[in-house]
């Protein structure tokens, strides 16, 4: 799987959120979908029930990053409800790879997401466990925050760490993707991008993914950790 990108709901227009999902349908690989708590972050945003109602009216596959507290205990539901892919974040988990598994065999993707300060390499034995690893680039909780670059080093070691164990594992990046931002990432090993502001503050929200797309691509196509390339 090649570059990827997933539009946050987050900066669509709440009062027409399945219009809003259906303007970048054909472009975007996945609708973002951030449910918090107000425990876990400082924000209150959806959950479940929404979700459930707007997977039956979306054609883009859901991707849940769930900003919440126990989501051992809430995080299979949503694969369950039929989200293509479940994101906890590890700060929050009690177990984990057991709740990874739990979400797996649930029939969706497991995603583990680490804060701007979780090291990576605290979590190495649980990227076995996963099917994509996001890597927060700014801190969880608000949507049009600025990007904070200093996680990029994280990102080419999360890809390093990845090959090193021959594991096909999607790298994401949250917060801040931008045209001006989305080469950095992409060239340091990030494959999957989560973008709110730079698609729904665009007059033409499939046109800015598929831009946003190219430019990811072009950037991969010469970086050190692509498939043509040696690494």
């Amino acid at each position: 799987m090649g570059v990827q990108i997933s539009p946050s709901i987050l900066s669509a227009d709440f009062a027409r959120l399945a219009q809003d999902c259906e303007r970048v349908a054909g472009a975007a690989d996945w609708l973002h979908v951030d449910v918090m708590d107000n425990h876990f972050v400082p924000n209150l945003t959806l959950g479940l029930p929404v979700v459930e109602s707007l997977l039956k009216a979306v054609s883009t596959p859901v991707d849940c990053h769930l900003m919440i507290d126990d989501p051992d205990r809430w995080a299979p539901a949503y694969a369950e409800a039929g989200a293509g892919s479940v994101t906890f974040h590890v700060e929050a988990a009690a177990n984990p790879a057991t709740l990874a598994r739990t979400i797996r065999a649930a029939g969706a993707r497991a995603g583990a997401a680490l804060k701007p300060g979780t090291p990576v390499e605290d979590y190495v034995d649980l990227l076995g466990e996963i099917d994509m690893l996001l890597v927060m680039s700014v801190e969880p909780g608000f949507g049009g925050q600025k990007f904070m670059d200093v996680v990029v080093p994280k990102i080419r070691r999360a890809r390093e760490l990845a090959r090193g164990r021959d594991l096909d594992l999607w790298i994401q990046v949250d917060g801040g993707i931008t045209a001006e931002t989305i080469e950095i990432c992409a060239e340091a090993g990030a494959d999957v991008f989560v973008a709110g502001s730079a698609v729904y503050g665009a007059a033409d929200p499939a046109k800015a993914v598929r831009a946003l797309a190219a430019q990811a691509e072009s950037a991969t196509a010469s970086s050190w950790w692509c498939s043509h390339t040696s690494g």
